[in-house]
């Protein structure tokens, strides 16, 4: 049964889609300008910027009065009430374990926020079992983290899979692993020269479709 190590951020979760619906809201709210969406989605960067920079650059460009650890509160939870498990992936997840894959979550970040993530979405309906940073003490794209996966599910790491977004942390830790892999590439070319996914999708959907095919 292949192991199938699955990203949770914008892969199985449409944390960048959640995010731009909150932040389309959040500027109505604070009056202002509906152009600077896309300037608040690229300090953003996916997620990747300090929450607590991010909402200092929202303090200071907006001249707002909030402080900044409310403001860290709003965009930790803020965005999380838009986001939803699409039912496709569930199906597609379904059918995979069907098949006989076998779908654990590796993912960076905080914990309680991941896990909370997973199971209110339902997400945990589908998926053998994750493994979150924060909880074992290592980040992808160290191969320690996938390493940890498979033990949680019993598992060897032989024969799996990475299917991932994120140049660095998925197809990195794949290739540090010697793993085959599937980039999300949503609208992104490839530009990494040290190591390349041997598929490259454009949704999670198609992802699971080209490691079923590969079987």
């Amino acid at each position: 049964m292949p192991l199938v190590f699955l990203s949770l951020d914008d892969t199985l979760l449409d944390r960048s889609g959640a995010f731009r619906l909150w932040a389309k809201g959040f500027l109505d709210e604070i009056a202002a300008p509906q152009d600077d969406l896309e300037w608040l989605v690229a300090v953003d960067a996916d997620g990747l910027t300090s929450r607590w920079d991010l909402a200092d650059r929202i303090r200071d460009r907006y001249r707002l009065r909030v402080s900044s650890i409310d403001l860290v509160d709003e965009l930790n939870g803020g965005p999380l009430t838009y986001e939803r498990l699409d039912p496709m992936v569930g199906c597609a997840l379904e059918i995979a374990g069907d098949a006989g894959l076998v779908p654990v979550v590796v993912t960076n970040g905080p914990a309680d926020q991941q896990e909370s993530r997973i199971r209110r979405t339902g997400l945990d309906r589908y998926v053998a079992d994750w493994v979150i940073s924060e909880e074992c003490g290592v980040s992808k794209p160290n191969p320690r983290i996938f390493a940890l996966a498979a033990q949680r599910v019993r598992m060897r790491l032989a024969g799996a899979w990475v299917l991932g977004d994120s140049p660095e942390a998925d197809i990195g830790g794949a290739a540090a692993l010697g793993l085959p892999s599937v980039w999300l590439h949503r609208g992104r070319d490839w530009v990494d020269n040290r190591f390349a996914p041997t598929h490259a999708v454009g949704n999670v959907i198609q992802g699971i479709s080209a490691i079923m095919a590969a079987r």
